[in-house]
């Protein structure tokens, strides 16, 4: 996977956690096959995301890399896919 410069991640997650002002977590669910055993592993990772809407836990959505809007909050939301 070879991003061009100047171009941002674009990741598709679950909200998991709003109770922050402003900010959402975001759970980013991955699958990848182990070089050896070729078993497929789920993997998961939170992010942080700024968000000027309400959303609420289970609203998937799509986020992008941006400006560091805090310590941790280093992704913005984008768009909303609903439940």
């Amino acid at each position: 996977m070879t991003e061009r410069k100047g171009e941002k991640k674009e990741l598709k997650g679950k909200v998991v956690s709003n109770k922050m002002q402003g900010t959402v977590r975001v759970r980013v669910d991955t699958t990848t096959s182990h070089p050896v055993y070729h078993k497929v592993i789920n993997k998961k990772k939170i992010f942080f995301a700024h968000t000027d809407e309400e959303l609420n836990i289970g609203d998937k959505v799509v986020i992008r890399e941006s400006r560091p809007y805090s310590k941790n909050v280093k992704w913005i939301v984008i768009d909303k896919k609903g439940k």
